[in-house]
């Protein structure tokens, strides 16, 4: 039992939700909220990050659930410390931005979201999509200004960063590093006159670029597919990367589980009793033509299973897991048959067993009960309107009182 639900509701999932389960929530909810696509969703943003770095550490999440958000900042005795990581770091790391350090030398990630059907996941598809993104201007390589015509700027001496000194208390300072307002951080001065006519000084302009994406058969619901160094370039950094993450859509007949795919089929009870052929039109357009023999019972609830039909793997397409397949089955209305047939009905089936009866116990002595339908979610609402009517919903109900003298 969870102390609190809090982070488990911002994620929208149960308390008893699997890491894959935490893991496609927070995908799904880090590309919505990301500041890049909705600016004034940060805080929003940020919650989702902190919720998601507490469940997806099982050390974290045990703690929470023992203790809730409290226990996590005062650090739990097994989390490992209290506090937050950087909602940036989390999303980076997630969608395999790397590490801190090697991002100070590489331009930042940028992350798309491709719906597809299970029919891509089986077949394969391409996708050619247009994007926008920075690239160094060509006529200035990146410098924005004609060569030799920027000077290093003097308030910050080149770094793009300005220090400044407070004194808090007689023998305590404190030093705040800040953007150069006179360089605006790039570290760098270019009179007007001499800044690049095509980029304005900006060094960078807005490029629209064509990406092809090649959707592999067998790839899975939340599979990256990553075009190295195709992101937004900027002067003196790696450019980063372009990822699409794959998000699948719901099907109407098959679900995924790895590489079976599952399904259910409904049955009539002389289908499942006496054999039956039933078509199943597969994702690549085939059709199967399931068949069950007369004498291979099929029970309620049974699973079976075809071989060879289920997803291509992937980087391996030619195998394939299975075709699972959960029966139901349909009985008859009742009174479908007169009396006279249904004893014709019951000399082929097998004989009934005989319920046992207590030694010298008459016929008469028995109280014979009939089974009628019972409706239990009626019950219940009728019970609960009982216990919440008040005195109030009786006319002419009074209560007990007091003689006063």
């Amino acid at each position: 039992m969870v102390k609190e639900t809090a982070f488990y509701d911002t994620l929208g999932v149960k308390p008893s939700a699997t890491p894959e389960e935490l893991k496609k929530a927070y995908r799904k909810l880090a590309l919505k909220y990301h500041p890049d696509k909705n600016p004034t969703e940060g805080e929003k943003f940020k919650q989702i990050s902190q919720a998601y770095e507490v469940l997806s550490d099982p050390k974290k999440r045990e703690v929470y659930d023992r203790g809730g958000e409290k226990a996590i900042k005062e650090g739990g005795s097994s989390s490992g410390g209290g506090g937050f990581a950087s909602p940036m770091d989390i999303f980076d790391l997630f969608f395999g931005g790397g590490s801190r350090m090697h991002r100070e030398r590489k331009g930042k990630n940028v992350v798309h979201q491709i719906s597809v059907s299970l029919e891509d996941l089986y077949n394969g598809a391409s996708r050619k999509l247009s994007l926008q993104k920075n690239a160094l201007c060509e006529r200035c390589e990146g410098r924005g200004s004609r060569k030799g015509a920027a000077q290093m700027c003097m308030l910050c001496h080149g770094s793009g960063m300005q220090v400044r000194v407070h004194q808090l208390a007689p023998g305590m300072v404190q030093q705040v590093s800040t953007v150069c307002q006179g360089c605006q951080g790039q570290g760098q001065r270019i009179s007007q006159k001499d800044r690049c006519k095509a980029c304005g000084g900006r060094k960078i302009l807005r490029q629209k670029k064509i990406l092809e994406v090649h959707i592999d058969k067998g790839m899975r619901d939340g599979q990256k597919i990553v075009f190295h160094g195709e992101g937004d370039q900027e002067p003196g950094l790696e450019p980063g990367d372009i990822i699409f993450v794959l998000d699948l859509r719901e099907h109407p007949q098959f679900t995924r589980n790895r590489d079976d795919l599952m399904m259910s089929m409904e049955l009539q009870l002389v289908e499942a009793l006496c054999g039956f052929q039933k078509p199943v039109q597969t994702l690549d357009n085939r059709t199967l033509l399931v068949t069950s023999h007369a004498g291979d019972l099929i029970k309620p609830g049974d699973t079976k299973c075809i071989v060879n039909e289920g997803m291509p793997k992937h980087r391996h397409p030619f195998e394939k897991g299975r075709l699972i397949i959960t029966f139901t089955v349909v009985f008859p209305k009742a009174n479908f048959l007169p009396n006279p047939k249904l004893k014709e009905l019951e000399r082929y089936l097998p004989e009934r067993k005989e319920a046992e009866r207590p030694e010298g116990m008459d016929d008469d002595l028995y109280i014979y009960a009939d089974l009628e339908d019972c409706n239990l979610e009626s019950r219940r609402r009728r019970r609960s309107h009982y216990y919440y009517m008040e005195e109030d919903d009786y006319p002419g109900a009074t209560g007990v009182q007091c003689q006063t003298s």
